[in-house]
């Protein structure tokens, strides 16, 4: 089996435009939700969201190729710039050329759907703008990667809802080990910062409400208090290398991406299977994947979206996966601070997972003041400070309607 690694970050998140920020924003604990800036959210519920900030998509695109790009294909190729340059191969158009997209989008481009069905009703049904479709499609976020940088392998873009930047990984992992690339941008990108999808998650009852007057405590994983998720946004690209090819151009490696497991539970739309036996299987899949024991797994960062059907059903799956290691492993939601990211869920806390490897860094779980034990969740979930201390394995799991399961497994590479 070819071995496969990380050798290039990016990513535009609720809590830094670069990895660098993110990850000294995750370290410090730093709240990204904040009160809803984007739209007018007066006749919402929800007043709230954890809202990419300040975001110059100039940066990194021409102004006319942004303006044809939905915001979360504008974020997706601003993450894929970060991670070329970061992996040293932005100008390698040898390497390029058959390189691979792999990218997670639960949604798509939702504000141009609102926007343009405004515009088609306004008009009596006479007119919408012409890139509407373009934008809106979520295959487009992988196609703008690939027509900047000027990658022709396969593009492929994973929807599995809130699994999706997980599962894009993970198939760009195969897509390595099978031969058919040595070079993939994989990854995730949203962004839903909208009223459409507000009034969408808050009639399905997802999202928390009761935080208006202090937005940063609202996203409490496993904690009593805890109301729903946040909803996040952003979008997150690793570069994935072959080991072998990696070496020769003299790379930098993060870390091995070591396993994948995935399964459906075949349940229910909207909500887990409450025994999470199916979940449980697709983290026993993705430690066997990887040629590890539940006992070397030593940081965990859990789905965690602060709703009570996942908190407690997550802890359960860890239960059954780990058995009487799942009462060492660290755990955290780092959605805590960066909200829930839907289709760049996966793949945000999958580059947290690289980064505590690297680092040698639990982060917190934030806002834990009482863990609900009686609720079932009854493990270990690093809460309000981080740890410092080696990880040689670290795991990370996202759960999304319709049941679906993504989950994968870095290692750390000695030497």
């Amino acid at each position: 089996m070819r071995k496969v690694v990380v050798t290039g970050l990016g990513c535009v998140s609720p809590v830094g435009n670069s990895v660098e920020e993110t990850w000294a924003a995750i370290r410090a604990g730093k709240s990204g939700i904040a009160s809803i800036t984007r739209y007018d959210a007066a006749p919402f519920k929800v007043k709230y969201a954890a809202e990419v900030k300040n975001f110059d998509a100039e940066k990194y695109m021409d102004l006319p190729a942004a303006r044809k790009m939905a915001l979360f294909s504008r974020y997706a190729v601003a993450a894929a710039k970060m991670a070329l340059d970061d992996s040293n191969l932005t100008d390698n158009k040898e390497a390029l050329d058959t390189a691979s997209v792999y990218l997670g989008v639960g949604i798509g481009g939702l504000e141009v759907t609102e926007s343009s069905m405004k515009s088609y009703f306004d008009s009596e049904k006479r007119r919408i703008p012409p890139m509407t479709i373009p934008q809106l499609i979520p295959n487009e976020g992988a196609a703008n990667i690939s027509i900047k940088f000027g990658l022709h392998g396969p593009a492929h873009t994973i929807a599995t809802a809130c699994a999706s930047g997980s599962d894009a990984l993970g198939q760009a992992l195969d897509n390595i080990r099978a031969g058919r690339s040595d070079i993939v941008l994989a990854g995730g990108a949203e962004s839903t910062q909208n009223g459409f999808a507000n009034l969408g998650f808050t009639v399905l009852q997802a999202l928390s409400t009761k935080w208006a007057d202090n937005p940063s405590k609202a996203c409490r994983p496993f904690d009593k208090q805890r109301d729903g998720f946040v909803m996040g946004e952003g979008a997150t690209i690793l570069v994935l290398e072959e080991y072998e090819h990696a070496k020769k151009r003299g790379a930098k490696i993060y870390a091995e991406f070591a396993g994948y497991g995935a399964t459906c539970d075949g349940y229910h739309l909207t909500a887990p299977n409450p025994d999470g036996v199916i979940g449980a299987r697709a983290m026993t899949l993705a430690m066997k994947d990887a040629g590890v024991t539940p006992e070397e797994v030593t940081y965990y960062n859990a789905h965690g979206t602060s709703t009570h059907l996942n908190d407690s059903g997550e802890t359960a799956m860890l239960h059954m996966a780990f058995g009487e290691a799942a009462k060492k492993l660290h755990i955290s939601s780092t959605k805590s601070m960066h909200g829930h990211c839907l289709g760049n869920a996966g793949a945000l806390e999958a580059l947290v997972c690289v980064k505590a490897i690297q680092d040698g860094y639990v982060p917190a779980t934030i806002n834990l003041d009482e863990v609900d034990v009686e609720g079932g969740c009854d493990l270990d979930y690093t809460p309000n400070k981080g740890i410092e201390m080696d990880i040689p394995v670290a795991m990370s799991g996202n759960f999304g309607f319709g049941g679906h399961n993504g989950i994968v497994v870095f290692k750390k590479v000695n030497g």
